[in-house]
């Protein structure tokens, strides 16, 4: 009897353990439930040694190919605060961890940013001495701080103007706009399209620095209400909307020795992007990409900057739809006259060799990968590495390829994402994935051998603690008959096949963004398995229109944003109606941002199919939406009248029949509440009625502990509206 009771309880036990997540795990438990990996991975400057923090994130680890890549301790948080103290005694120092964005020089020297109670520094710090061998020293409050090795000076801004500060601590001020209008040296400039993402530029000798003077004070103020004073205050943004003004941006070189100034003459029309801003290798020329306002035609010019004249043209790109630059040129180390530059131009984001003559040497591009992440040059700078996609942009694999025949290689092999590095000398790679079977696998691979010393095998995280909903990837047609579609489909707990389950479609479907990964999870967030785990279907697909499947299956959106993508959701639907447990009079959808815009769109035009819809942060016209992006993909209201109106849900309020919960930030300066403000007036007269919240101190998302009730305001409004109802 004792020995039937004991079993009972044991099982009692277990079943309790496969619990499902809470509310809170679904928001923040992306970290409690991690698989085991390895953090902030680095090689060492010309040596077979690889850095990484270890799980407490106090102490730098190892391995090198001369101990049989067995783990030690390199350097503790410790020995970096007792440096930092010994330096400058006058200021105070706790560390809470090793700094996580450190970076090798040399062999032995690394570089890290780090923060005092009285200033920040810039320091390089010698491992093997555990001492600080060049440091720099800027205000706390200085932002978009840019140091250069050459003269050991680091620029950085002082709200909307740039300072110099040398080794000694003199500090220069560049630039004295009083204007808040003026903005100089930052990285927020064409609201940080076309692959901004510093507003600031040595160059190599460290003498002369390049930068952007954005003068937007033609641009009308936006207001936004800060309800947090005791009086409501008004915070005046810039935001130019699509067929606006928009602002008028320069490039300024500066040179650090005589304090002289000279604007590059990149000439008219002043409303024109500036992008791809790299110096020449021998500090006499820089080269810049002019696109036009339309975004149809990219120049990539050659400047002296001496005199700021156009030297040369090197060559133009157009587009009947639009040219979308995202890449620096990059230059081969061992050729000042060669350098790369990615284009999607042929169909796919590839690597282009040119001379600074404009002549193309050789295409690079291999298959039908798009290059989403430019690694190192090998030792000799004869190969360069890169992450790239693979199996219909599901996969991320690591290639190398040889910049004299042109062959690529593809190093990694198994399906899944990889985060890959090769070592400076070529003869190894780090290697860590992920696959929807494999929580996390890290190993360092010999390149000619092929033989894999394993550093890491994770376990699922869940097993035994969460009972996990089933996932897989499915892959559907297109509406237009032959472009396979990726798709994510998560089932209920639980799951009976014999029962039918309500459905939540979560959706994006715009561009810069991929919901469905080979990789842990799917590329699932927790909250979709919450949702399964409370008894619906969650499906997601990434349409037409999201990203790396190369120009033609991006550029479908043109002109006519949501209706290529809503017809592609569409057959995903049709997938779901195959299905004998999902419940078809049932069906909602949710998504923030463009997914808010095309939760919108298909509440509306797809009114008998979807019940409910939650909208984050939704774009409801886009000639509310700012010029960079919305003109982009739309042109201007004035050229594309007739687009503007069909993506338009504001004029299809009274099209709207199921449950709208409308969601946004009230400090959003990337979708402006009035957005939201002008479909909810349009459902107002229409006579429609529509659920609305307002997030106060929120901007384009809600974060913190708030994303909390967030996700509990939405799981609750698709079961009172959808699963109870």
């Amino acid at each position: 009897m004792k020995k039937f009771t004991f079993l009972f309880l044991l099982a009692g036990s277990m079943t309790y353990a496969q619990r499902n997540l809470t509310i809170e795990e679904a928001t923040t438990g992306m970290r409690t439930y991690a698989p085991k990996s390895m953090l902030a991975t680095q090689w060492r400057k010309d040596v077979s040694a690889i850095t990484y923090l270890d799980n407490t994130y106090q102490n730098l680890v190892t391995r090198n190919e001369n101990n049989q890549w067995k783990e030690t301790t390199l350097l503790t948080k410790d020995d970096v605060q007792n440096a930092l103290r010994a330096k400058f005694p006058q200021d105070e120092f706790n560390l809470r961890m090793f700094p996580f964005a450190y970076e090798w020089k040399g062999a032995n020297i690394m570089a890290f940013e780090v923060a005092g109670k009285k200033a920040n520094y810039i320091v390089e710090f010698d491992a093997t001495q555990k001492s600080i061998t060049k440091a720099l020293s800027i205000p706390s409050d200085a932002s978009n701080q840019l140091a250069t090795d050459a003269k050991n000076r680091i620029a950085w801004l002082n709200k909307n103007n740039i300072r110099i500060t040398d080794a000694n601590g003199k500090t220069i001020e560049v630039t004295n706009d009083t204007d808040s209008g003026i903005v100089n040296g930052s990285d927020y400039t064409h609201r940080q399209e076309f692959g901004i993402h510093q507003g600031m530029w040595w160059n190599k000798a460290g003498d002369k620095l390049a930068y952007y003077r954005k003068d937007e004070t033609m641009v009308t103020n936006y207001p936004l209400i800060d309800f947090g004073a005791r009086v409501a205050e008004v915070k005046d943004i810039k935001y130019p909307m699509a067929g606006m003004k928009s602002e008028e941006v320069t490039l300024v070189i500066f040179d650090a020795n005589t304090n002289a100034k000279v604007t590059l003459k990149t000439g008219e029309p002043k409303e024109q992007y500036l992008t791809c801003v790299t110096w020449d290798p021998n500090g006499k020329f820089i080269y810049v990409g002019l696109l036009n306002r339309e975004q149809n035609h990219l120049k990539l010019n050659q400047y002296d900057v001496v005199s700021g004249a156009l030297v040369k043209t090197l060559f133009e790109e157009k587009a009947s739809t639009y040219v979308e630059p995202q890449h620096d040129l990059t230059f081969l180390p061992n050729n000042p006259n060669q350098f790369l530059y990615q284009t999607e131009n042929e169909g796919y984001n590839q690597l282009y060799l040119y001379n600074t003559d404009g002549k193309l040497i050789k295409k690079l591009g291999y298959k039908d990968v798009v290059v989403k992440d430019l690694l190192d040059f090998d030792a000799k700078g004869t190969k360069i590495s890169y992450i790239g996609t693979a199996n219909n942009g599901l996969d991320r694999q690591l290639y190398e390829v040889d910049l004299k025949s042109g062959k690529t290689t593809t190093l990694t092999t198994v399906s899944g994402t990889h985060a890959a590095s090769l070592s400076s000398n070529g003869a190894y790679y780090f290697d860590q994935y992920s696959n929807t079977t494999t929580p996390n696998e890290a190993a360092i691979v010999n390149v000619k051998s092929k033989k894999a010393t394993s550093l890491i095998s994770a376990e699922n995280p869940y097993a035994g603690k969460i009972n996990m909903p089933k996932m897989e990837l499915v892959t559907i047609t297109s509406a237009d008959g032959k472009t396979p579609l990726n798709g994510r489909l998560i089932y209920p707990a639980n799951f009976d096949a014999t029962k039918k389950y309500p459905v939540m479609v979560y959706v994006y479907g715009g561009s810069h963004a991929q919901l469905v990964n080979n990789r842990w999870l799917g590329g699932a967030n927790l909250f979709d398995n919450y949702m399964a785990q409370q008894g619906y279907v969650v499906f997601t697909l990434d349409n037409r229109g999201s990203d790396s499947r190369g120009k033609d299956f991006c550029h479908v959106n043109h002109r006519k944003l949501g209706q290529n993508e809503m017809a592609d959701q569409m057959k995903g639907v049709e997938f779901l109606k195959s299905k004998s447990f999902v419940n078809q009079d049932k069906i909602g959808v949710y998504g923030w941002s463009f997914g808010g815009f095309m939760t919108t769109s298909l509440l509306l035009n797809q009114s008998e199919t979807f019940k409910v819809g939650v909208a984050g942060g939704p774009v409801t016209d886009w000639k509310y939406y700012e010029v960079m992006y919305g003109e982009r993909y739309m042109d201007t209201p004035q050229e594309n009248p007739e687009g503007y109106e069909k993506s338009s849900v504001i004029n299809k309020a009274n099209q709207l029949k199921g449950d709208l919960l409308v969601i946004h930030g009230a400090q959003d300066p990337v979708v402006v509440q009035q957005q939201s403000m002008e479909f909810i007036e349009a459902c107002i007269k229409a006579g429609k009625q529509v659920d609305y919240f307002l997030y106060p101190t929120h901007e384009h998302n809600v974060s913190g502990k708030d994303r909390i009730h967030l996700n509990e305001k939405i799981a609750r409004y698709f079961d009172l509206h959808l699963k109870n109802n």
